[in-house]
């Protein structure tokens, strides 16, 4: 009917490059498993994720067909229709999951990430396993929604979910021991330069000169003024922004 109300979002685009754009995102997605972009883009590119994974859980010759007249790099059929099959075999549906994240800096439009569940850079399952150990270290109270959380990260993971997800909290305490060591180191070095002491010769008069180089703590403090900003404090992940 003229005039009706569109099921899409038309992303100021024309028909032809707005499919462009969507197969565009998700053959990032499906090569990255994780990308991030705007937030009505990730809407959009996820209705048709969800039909790509759907096509490789038939894995007869006409979706194969269908999933390579969609991917700009056909490389990715295969991986597809092996890996991605494997994964989503007993999941029912939602294999693809949008987050919200903090605006981009330039035009501070609404930015999302976009991801596919269970994948080895989920985020989903990594904050549940920081919660965890954020609850272990005493940092904050146990709670029933982290155990939740944790049942719903590892439920279709396979079989080997429980250690994953164990080797994911380990390596979050070995990142908090870091960062308290880092901030030990700090604390001496701040105290030997403020009772720095120099002669006329240049004789240094202060205390004795902590152990090691700056450059060995200082890449684990965090800087509460880029807290403050909303910048990044850890390492980028292997995320393409389209």
């Amino acid at each position: 009917m003229a005039g009706g109300h569109m099921k899409y979002r038309t992303l100021s685009r024309s028909s032809a490059h707005r499919q462009a754009l969507l197969r565009n995102l998700v053959t990032a997605l499906f090569k990255h498993e994780s990308i991030t972009t705007t937030w009505h883009k990730a809407k959009e590119a996820q209705r048709l994720a969800e039909k790509l994974v759907t096509l490789g859980k038939r894995n007869t010759q006409a979706a194969k067909d269908k999933a390579e007249s969609i991917f700009f790099e056909h490389k990715l059929v295969p991986k597809l229709f092996s890996t991605i099959r494997e994964r989503y075999a007993t999941r029912p549906g939602g294999y693809t999951r949008v987050l919200r994240i903090e605006p981009k800096r330039e035009d501070q439009a609404a930015s999302a990430i976009l991801e596919l569940v269970d994948s080895p850079v989920d985020t989903r399952f990594a904050m549940t396993a920081r919660a965890v150990a954020a609850e272990r270290a005493g940092i904050r109270p146990a709670s029933e929604v982290t155990e939740g959380n944790k049942i719903k990260a590892t439920r279709f993971r396979g079989p080997g979910a429980e250690k994953e997800f164990e080797n994911m909290v380990k390596r979050f305490e070995q990142l908090d021991m870091k960062r308290k060591w880092a901030e030990g180191e700090r604390e001496k070095w701040e105290d030997w330069e403020e009772a720095q002491r120099w002669d006329a010769n240049g004789v240094e008069a202060g205390g004795k000169k902590p152990k090691g180089r700056r450059e060995g703590w200082e890449k684990w403090i965090v800087d509460g003024r880029r807290v403050e900003r909303k910048e990044r404090v850890y390492p980028d992940l292997e995320r393409s922004r389209l």
